[in-house]
């Protein structure tokens, strides 16, 4: 894996942490949803705008397609993951679906892309969706409770594993700030019409932006400039390593956790940050 694709995936890790954080107080509801789709899509219209004056690309409506798919599966992702959290603890949602993603979308890499993993980027890939898990995973669980949950958990990391194959072929075919501009504006698309026939939900946006500006304008901002970098990592190495490179992302969580939140349990972090970080290691230097 090329050093310039390790140090893309360390800065959308941290970017991917910090939206999560910011995210963790806000009261997540469609309005919420909608109004950080719109400053995703401000965002990066500059640097699509730019990108486009110097490549010139002639993308075609398969590209459209493809990012109209993939806005459609990011939008998925996100109603699937919050419903998880409705039914569910967040402390088991979330590891179980960024930890089966990977491990999907290692496996499709395989069978699609015919990536072959040596046995040391398998045994790096399998160390860092151990760690996340160990990091993440409450001590205790009722099984009984934990059923729906669970079930939503791996529809997530069913999604996430779909989406990082389909973007992985996108970015094949056009630069990835111009498919990545392509992915909000089919998530603008899609939403757009839910929030508009309602007046409560068109207020609803007014209300985020006016009583939850700092977490409206941070998770807008850093989910699509880390989802960019990935997508450049995308064009330099495999998949099957990007993918389970980004689960440090936890570990950066788990660091804002112990440090800002005062979380508990730091010797099992720990042990599962030492894990996440050696199966990147393994990825970066094989």
């Amino acid at each position: 894996m090329p050093i310039a694709a390790v140090l893309l995936v360390l800065g959308a890790a941290a970017g991917h942490a910090w939206w999560n954080y910011l995210a963790k107080g806000a009261r997540i509801d469609a309005p919420f949803t909608y109004a950080t789709v719109l400053v995703s899509l401000a965002t990066l219209l500059p640097v699509a705008v730019a990108g486009y004056a110097v490549v010139r690309p002639d993308p075609g409506w398969e590209v459209v397609g493809l990012a109209l798919v993939s806005g459609s599966l990011h939008t998925l992702y996100f109603w699937l993951l919050t419903q998880g959290y409705r039914v569910g603890d967040l402390s088991l949602v979330y590891p179980l679906s960024r930890g089966t993603g990977p491990v999907f979308a290692v496996i499709g890499g395989v069978l699609i892309f015919g990536e072959r993993p040596s046995p040391v980027a398998v045994a790096g890939i399998m160390a860092v969706v151990a760690g996340a898990v160990l990091i993440s995973l409450p001590r205790r669980v009722d099984v009984r409770q934990a059923l729906p949950s669970v079930g939503f958990a791996l529809a997530t990391g069913t999604i996430i594993a779909t989406y990082t194959l389909w973007d992985k072929n996108g970015v094949s075919l056009v630069t990835p700030v111009l498919y990545a501009f392509g992915i909000e504006a089919a998530r603008t698309a899609i939403m757009g019409p839910y929030i508009a026939v309602s007046g409560d939900r068109r207020a609803g946006v007014a209300r985020a932006f006016r009583e939850q500006t700092r977490a409206v304008l941070g998770v807008g901002i850093l989910t699509p400039l880390a989802y960019l970098l990935v997508l450049v990592a995308f064009t330099l190495a495999p998949v099957s390593y990007v993918a389970p490179a980004r689960e440090i992302s936890i570990l950066f969580g788990a660091a804002i956790g112990l440090r800002v939140l005062r979380e508990e349990q730091p010797l099992r972090r720990a042990t599962g940050a030492a894990a996440i970080v050696g199966g990147v290691v393994a990825l970066a230097f094989n």
